[in-house]
């Protein structure tokens, strides 16, 4: 895996990183659906309600599943399924390889990025590399992986 020179690089757009992100989601959701049917199967058929001392494991298992499901694709290659779709890959502004460090800092910040009425992933249409806050603050990059026809 060979990153592209820096003449030949072009970075991915917030329609394309949304599309995969909408990719992802049906992907990830899916996984989270078989996790919740584990925990009602525990939990003896019983949702897992407000009240229920199981709820803090719970929703701490779903964000950790979310989690590694990023991190692990951004680790092992830089590409999800639905950026490997998309043709974009995550690479550090550095060169360095993607770190645990690193994904744990861009995904927990891409929650600010949504927060703020969308204004994190809004800011890609004003920085020169497209990029949104969480990309900012983790020092990363989407590259756009299509070849120039």
């Amino acid at each position: 895996m060979t990153r592209p020179t820096t003449t030949e690089l072009r970075y991915a757009g917030l329609f394309r990183r949304l599309f995969a992100i909408l990719y992802d989601c049906f992907l990830l959701f899916a996984i989270l659906f078989i996790v919740a049917a584990v925990a009602m199967a525990i939990n003896q058929g019983k949702a897992i309600e407000t009240d229920s001392n199981f709820r803090p494991l719970y929703i701490i298992s779903m964000f950790s599943i979310c989690y590694l499901y990023f991190s692990w694709f951004w680790i092992n290659g830089g590409q999800t399924l639905g950026m490997k779709t998309w043709h974009i890959r995550l690479v550090t502004d550095n060169d360095e390889p993607v770190s645990w460090k690193k994904t744990a800092l861009r995904f927990i910040t891409a929650f600010f990025s949504w927060g703020f009425m969308t204004l994190g992933f809004l800011w890609a249409f004003f920085d020169k590399k497209n990029r949104c806050w969480h990309d900012l603050i983790s020092k990363t990059v989407l590259i756009d992986l299509r070849t120039n026809k």
